[in-house]
């Protein structure tokens, strides 16, 4: 073999050396660091988010119920709508007919890491005139009668011995009417509904007033009205 092709043979064994060493390298940094790699993994995992949960509360004018239930620390939404009934899908105005069976109702939406189940239906109890069957304060009719919808067996559970307690400390003489019964589908209603005492305040705080909301709860509830 002439000088010039033993050069390049050496050369191409050469790259061949190369090439198995940084192979062996790249094996030999997989097995060092692997485990650690994985060990860090376990101990921090991906932090979860955080888990929400909704009740349904139906307290007359959803105006009303929105405005109460947005002043409480963990509520995270409100939005008013209808549910109870049959109708599918209804409107304002075949809701206001008496006619589908639903009540105006508000949807919470709330973090249980912050406030409980049961300081809402507490809350509730507060906020309403629960002495009377389908009405509050001004507004008559079945669509304004006082329910709590439960999403499961627990808050049933929790909601039936909130009744109890209040059954035996109420402030009143007159028997609690408000229902407890399973939610079924809640409808949205519609958008000039929704954050009604925001968006209109004057006319808001007219209707309260003279509706006699306040004075009512301050009669029932005293000091309690509204906590």
């Amino acid at each position: 073999m002439n000088p010039a092709a033993q050069i390049q043979s050496g050369r191409r064994w050469m790259r061949v050396l190369q090439a198995l060493w940084a192979v062996a390298l790249l094996a030999l940094a997989v097995q060092l660091f692997a485990p650690a790699m994985a060990q860090t993994k376990a101990v921090a995992p991906a932090t979860p988010a955080p888990s929400l949960a909704k009740a349904i509360f139906a307290g007359g004018c959803f105006w009303c119920v929105e405005s109460d239930f947005d002043k409480i620390p963990g509520v995270i939404s409100t939005t008013s709508g209808y549910t109870g009934g049959n109708t599918v899908n209804p409107s304002y105005e075949q809701v206001s007919s008496h006619t589908t069976g639903h009540a105006e109702a508000v949807e919470v939406l709330y973090d249980p890491a912050k406030v409980s189940y049961e300081r809402l239906v507490t809350y509730f109890w507060h906020t309403i005139d629960p002495t009377v069957k389908d009405q509050q304060f001004c507004d008559h009719g079945s669509p304004y009668r006082t329910a709590i919808f439960t999403n499961g067996p627990e808050q049933l559970k929790v909601a039936q011995a909130a009744r109890a307690v209040l059954e035996k400390t109420k402030p009143f003489k007159e028997p609690v009417v408000t229902e407890i019964v399973p939610a079924g589908v809640f409808y949205p209603a519609e958008d000039y509904h929704q954050d009604y005492y925001k968006k209109n305040p004057i006319r808001y705080k007219y209707y309260r007033t003279s509706c006699g909301r306040d004075a009512r709860l301050q009669q029932l509830w005293g000091d309690q009205a509204g906590k």
